[in-house]
């Protein structure tokens, strides 16, 4: 039985940073998962072996159900002996706007992205899981889902949502060897971050640095680990000192 890793969003950023670590640290093999950017997603695919890890993607939108549905069936029946032993929910996007003058798509394409797509992955996956009795499903979060942040209301309520969704998800399957965790990142380099006054904002980081990738990677790669087999339920911050 070959054991995998499934990355949603994983083509750039902080899922591509995940999939590279989760490769060296564990030997799975990983399925990085990416929505429409074929091309990044097999620059990771193709780094990974490169580095001498296994990997493939596997292309699908997490909002759709019946898409994430299908592709997973899919390579489920074409892969009988594999399976998924860790889930990371990485894939989100921002559409920062203050409420007075958001509309529904800025509102509702954030949210479907985190919550819909946690929950549309997470249910096609969880089956395998419960079955044997093993697992680590990783939430990426963010502070904003702890704190807020102004112009990102909708962004700040899908990942408290996702927060509170770990939290429960996390009762519900610890007595089947499973482990549900969020990690909430504070400002890391990314494409989400690249266009913020970063000088400015390192004034209120206690480190006064944003946070690489690579960083969240290894936390990742801690939590998905048999060292952290006793750690279910928990916000784990990453974010250089800002706490909420």
């Amino acid at each position: 039985m070959r054991k995998c890793a499934l990355i949603t969003g994983a083509s750039r950023g902080i899922g591509k940073a995940i999939a590279i670590q989760l490769a060296k640290d564990h030997s799975y093999h990983i399925l990085i998962n990416y929505s429409v950017n074929t091309v990044a997603a097999n620059e990771t695919k193709d780094q990974i072996i490169m580095e001498g890890g296994s990997s493939e993607v596997i292309q699908f939108n997490v909002q759709d159900k019946l898409e994430v549905s299908n592709k997973l069936m899919k390579w489920k029946k074409n892969n009988p002996d594999d399976i998924v032993e860790v889930l990371v929910n990485n894939a989100g996007i921002t559409k920062d706007n203050l409420l007075l003058w958001m509309n529904d798509e800025e509102w509702g394409s954030v949210l479907d992205v985190s919550l819909k797509g946690f929950y549309n992955v997470t249910n096609t996956i969880l089956q395998d899981m419960i079955r044997l009795r093993k697992g680590r499903i990783i939430n990426i979060a963010s502070i904003s889902g702890l704190k807020g942040n102004s112009g990102q209301t909708n962004y700040s309520a899908a990942k408290g949502g996702l927060i509170a969704a770990s939290k429960s998800l996390s009762q519900e399957l610890a007595r089947r060897g499973i482990t549900v965790n969020a990690i909430a990142p504070g400002f890391i380099h990314s494409d989400m971050t690249k266009d913020l006054p970063e000088k400015e904002l390192k004034k209120f980081i206690p480190l006064r640095r944003f946070g690489t990738a690579e960083e969240v990677a290894h936390l990742v790669s801690f939590i998905a680990s048999d060292k952290a087999a006793y750690i279910t339920g928990e916000v784990i911050n990453i974010n250089g000192g800002i706490y909420s």
